[in-house]
């Protein structure tokens, strides 16, 4: 179970001023904290630097061509070429792009032998049929479910190593920062040192304009929308691999792999789907899904609107560790209701964004004022169910947890009387708040909730504090 009680960012780690970075078109990332966007490799050839544009996307070309001769050499399994083709698939992990799913590390994704074995096999089926595009091997994560966005992400990493050293090298001499020597599987570079890591791991930066959300060959749905918009990709699909709509739907890998084998045209219409859709990077300067600055703003709305835990400092006992969170989150509604943190919580278009928006939020403001302020408290992220809570703990005996939840949330209720309960028995703590935030859509939620605390108050029933904050955009002054 990954937790991680520190979000600091590069910038704000190594005073780099993170519109610097953006002007240079580098990823500012969490140092502890995955950043979940990945590389995708159809857009290195887009990207506008040359390291990626040129070097890297030759690094890939010929990665993969290599690959595809030795397998349409290949006469029988481990003969020489089969195992000259194994061995440059065999994607070792590389540590520090800090990109991913991860939370207590930023460790990549190696290919094991198993899933090595699978591609291998599955590349050479593909190439028997006269396919000799290097895009088949990330293609082929539409029907290999162990080939997600982050095997990608890592094997793209690997393959353009020397391109990313060579990056990386510019960008350290256009920042003023020396960088440490670090190996990358036999490339020696220069990087910045994660402090955040326990062992010697480097901080690998990366082009912002090859990230994605998904890589575009995990990405069904913009796959599917990019066939149907092209009348004659459409056709294709339809004649060829009609299953990719099934697949859209369903995720019926094996259906879509059978059909895509069937023959040359079949998955080369998979192919021209795949080359169809538009390639757009993650902007992350707009950060649409709140993925990227989550941890800059928090830190930013902490210094502006600072308060005083001094009479906290080194909180001995449980009532104590309860009083300073209460403060935290009476300071995190003021900067929700009042101080405009409000707008972090909604795409461009209006909609609400992800409920992990919020809760990254408060973790990372519960974080600053705490160090702020010098008070011995460790907050945590927990995503090893894959929802994020936090235990705000000092010592052993003196446990908070905190649960927030946005009023989109369908299973609020069920969440207040059995998950927050669940996690106190399981963590040993005595005291927890229920925190939900109004973006929308709350309509009785309210006053169910309330019954609930009040109903088992009566009882002498054990549940959590309940906090309300109000989330709703208002117009400005002068609209109202």
């Amino acid at each position: 179970m990954a937790k991680v009680n520190n979000p600091a960012t590069l910038s704000s780690h190594f005073n780099i001023s993170s519109r610097k970075l953006e002007k240079l078109g580098v990823l500012d990332p969490t140092l502890a904290i995955d950043t979940k966007l990945f590389i995708d490799p159809l857009l290195l050839a887009t990207s506008k630097h040359r390291e990626m544009n040129r070097d890297a996307r030759a690094q890939y070309q010929q990665r993969f061509e290599q690959i595809i001769k030795f397998l349409s050499s290949t006469r029988q399994p481990e003969d020489v070429a089969w195992r000259s083709a194994r061995k440059l698939l065999e994607f070792h992990e590389i540590r520090g792009t800090c990109l991913g799913y991860g939370a207590g590390s930023i460790d990549g994704n190696a290919f094991g032998p198993e899933l090595t074995e699978r591609v291998l096999k599955v590349g050479k089926e593909i190439v028997d049929l006269g396919i000799t595009d290097p895009d088949l091997f990330p293609a082929m994560a539409l029907f290999e479910a162990a080939i997600g966005p982050d095997r990608i992400s890592d094997m793209t990493t690997n393959v353009i190593r020397k391109a990313l050293i060579a990056f990386n090298r510019r960008i350290l001499h256009q920042l003023g920062k020396p960088g440490d020597a670090f190996d990358l599987l036999g490339d020696g570079g220069l990087f910045l040192s994660n402090p955040f890591q326990s062992r010697h791991t480097p901080i690998i930066l990366v082009p912002s304009d090859v990230l994605r959300t998904l890589p575009i060959a995990n990405d069904w749905d913009e796959v599917a929308i990019a066939a149907a918009r092209n009348e004659t990709i459409r056709r294709q699909v339809n004649e060829q691999i009609g299953e990719i709509w099934a697949a859209k739907t369903k995720r019926d890998k094996e259906k879509l792999k059978s059909e895509a084998l069937s023959s040359q045209d079949a998955f080369q219409t998979l192919l021209d789907a795949i080359h169809g859709v538009q390639p757009n990077a993650y902007d992350v300067i707009a950060d649409p899904d709140g993925l990227v600055k989550w941890a800059q703003l928090a830190f930013q709305f902490s210094s502006l609107f600072p308060i005083d835990l001094s009479r906290f400092r080194k909180p001995a006992r449980l009532d104590s560790v309860h009083q300073l969170v209460g403060k935290i989150l009476t300071q995190f509604q003021l900067l929700v209701e009042q101080n405009g943190l409000n707008k972090e919580l909604y795409k461009e278009n209006g909609r609400p964004r992800r409920e992990s928006t919020a809760q990254r939020l408060f973790f990372a403001i519960a974080h600053s004022y705490c160090r702020a302020n010098d008070v011995d408290l460790s907050p945590e992220i927990d995503t090893g169910t894959g929802r994020v809570d936090f235990k705000l703990s000092q010592g052993f005996e003196a446990r908070v947890l905190v649960e927030i939840k946005l009023s989109t949330n369908s299973k609020i209720l069920d969440g207040y009387t059995t998950q927050l309960e669940t996690y106190k028995k399981s963590q040993e703590t005595m005291r927890a708040y229920y925190v939900v935030i109004d973006v929308g859509r709350m309509a009785k939620k309210h006053k169910e909730l309330t019954k609930l605390r009040n109903d088992a108050s009566s009882k002498g029933q054990p549940l959590s504090d309940l906090v309300f904050i109000d989330g709703i955009r208002k117009p400005s002054a002068s609209k109202r």
